[in-house]
Parts: structure tokens; C-alpha cells; sequence
């Protein structure tokens, strides 16, 4: 089954759920304004993208959290980011092992 993780406010996020929709993929959401992301899903993230592969360093929260000038450890980062989901790229989409970031509407396909 395929998950998408995410703020329903987001469009890249509104974008993901729409595309899996029209093609009546089942889609099990999750949505960060109810239950942040934990530290072990991210990890999977982090392993495949990197720290900076997740992060929206052009989010406004970001930017007002001073988190553009900080420099910190892996573990710290995963840490902030289970705390502050709004500072991660959305959609984090995941099919079994197959992982994807932001709006990969391409590879999506491939998974069909």
C-alpha cells in the first residue's frame, strides 16, 4: 500500500493524493497537522536522500525558526524535523521500499 506523508494544506501534498485518486490507487495519508512524523520513518528518508534531500530550506518556518544559518548533526536534524514537520519537503510518498520526495509524479507511474 502506498503512504503519503504530509499537511493537507501543502499543494505538492494535495497534488499526490489527487494523482493516486484519479488513478483509484488505495493511498493510507498521513497527515503531520494530526501525527508528526517519527524519527524511525524519516530515518528511511534520510538514508536514500540525505538530511538536505528532506529539508525545505525555502519554507517560511525555516527561515523563522533561524534554522537557516544552523548547523547541526544528522541525528539533530532528524530530531527537528520530527518536531517541525512544516520544514520538510512534501509529499513524502512511500511504496514498500520505494521512497520519493516532494512532487514525482514520474516515478510514481513507474509504480504502476
Amino acid at each position: 500500500m502506498i503512504q503519503v506523508f504530509g499537511s493537507k494544506k501543502h499543494p505538492d501534498v494535495r497534488r499526490a493524493l489527487r494523482f493516486f485518486a484519479e488513478r483509484r490507487i488505495p493511498v493510507h495519508f498521513v497527515d503531520f497537522k494530526i501525527r508528526g512524523p517519527s524519527v524511525g520513518e524519516l530515518r528511511r528518508f534520510v538514508q536514500k536522500f540525505g538530511v538536505d534531500g528532506l529539508l525545505d530550506r525555502d519554507a517560511r518556518a525555516f527561515r523563522d525558526a533561524g534554522l537557516h544559518v544552523a548547523r547541526l548533526t544528522d541525528t539533530a536534524w532528524l530530531a527537528r524535523m520530527a518536531e517541525h514537520p512544516e520544514i520538510l519537503r512534501m509529499p513524502l510518498v512511500r511504496n514498500d521500499r520505494a521512497l520519493t520526495v516532494g512532487a514525482a509524479e514520474a516515478e510514481w507511474k513507474t509504480w504502476m
